[in-house]
């Protein structure tokens, strides 16, 4: 009877998978993608949020609690991306590894420059950041100025693997400056392109492929615009026209749709953020989908 029952247990031994080392909650799919490809088999990842969702409007579910409270490490974009619910998630987990100031709080805006910062902080602007626009994912050159000291952090906090995480960084910075070289040669016919937006999210996205944005199709940011300003859009438009329209995978198509359809032009729906179309599956196909949307919309 008794070999029966360690023949189970050794069973019971390798069923049981390999624990990782590090917990990592990932506040949006991007720093998700970018732990896996840093952090590999020792680290694992929770994402709080889909492509298919605003990253602002997010509510502080028991499950994301429940993670967070588990978590080493949250990886999120910060500079207010997060801040209607990112500190109630922590406050309610009582993890004080994530609290604001802690090793175990990675914000990915803090090592990148931000554009847009205003000159003047008034909500009566819309939803603007105090510390500039947050979305800076949509620079692929982001995910490398990111890339390294987020290994950093993950080596110091679990030290006996430091070796392996800098070894994880190196490798994926040698195949990014590869992709980014690929992606800036598929991108040269858009240099120069004028287009309108529908939410003020792709100023990153605007400076590396020097995309020249018009107009929004928003009154202020984060405002639904009314039928009067989209015929504003309209008539701005007959004098500065653009090859597209373009929007995030989770904003609402309407705006994009009626002035596509009035300016007869492209309506493109980007991914955002790993998730957002069926195709962004990693880091490397978000960007790949991006710029082939753009492309394909402008050969029609």
């Amino acid at each position: 009877m008794l070999k029966y029952v360690f023949a189970i247990a050794a069973a019971c031994a390798f069923a049981t998978p390999a624990y990782a080392d590090l917990s990592v909650f990932a506040c949006e799919p991007e720093w998700g993608a970018l732990s896996k490809e840093v952090g590999g088999d020792k680290v694992s990842i929770y994402v709080a949020t889909t492509g298919g969702q605003d990253p602002h409007q997010v509510q502080a579910r028991p499950s994301l609690i429940a993670r967070a409270r588990a978590a080493d490490i949250a990886v999120c974009t910060g500079a207010e991306l997060e801040i209607g619910w990112m500190p109630q998630v922590v406050q309610q987990a009582a993890n004080a590894k994530l609290n604001a100031g802690a090793d175990g709080l990675f914000e990915a805006a803090s090592f990148v420059h931000l554009a847009e910062v205003p000159v003047r902080f008034d909500r009566a602007q819309g939803d603007i950041h105090a510390q500039g626009n947050p979305h800076v994912q949509t620079d692929a050159r982001n995910m490398l100025t990111v890339a390294k000291p987020l290994a950093d952090r993950f080596a110091q906090l679990d030290a006996a693997n430091a070796a392996y995480y800098q070894q994880r960084y190196a490798d994926f910075a040698t195949r990014w400056q590869a992709a980014l070289a690929k992606w800036q040669a598929e991108a040269a016919p858009l240099r120069g392109m004028p287009i309108a937006v529908s939410h003020t999210s792709w100023i990153y996205l605007e400076q590396w492929l020097g995309l020249k944005r018009v107009v929004a199709l928003e009154p202020k940011p984060g405002v639904p615009p009314s039928s009067g300003y989209l015929a504003e859009v309209l008539g701005k438009l007959q004098t500065t026209p653009v090859k597209m329209v373009i929007r995030a995978a989770y904003e609402d198509d309407r705006p994009s749709q009626f002035v596509s359809e009035r300016a007869k032009v492209p309506a493109v729906t980007l991914p955002f953020t790993v998730g957002g179309t069926d195709a962004a599956k990693d880091l490397f196909s978000l960007y790949d989908d991006t710029i082939k949307r753009m492309k394909d919309a402008v050969k029609k």
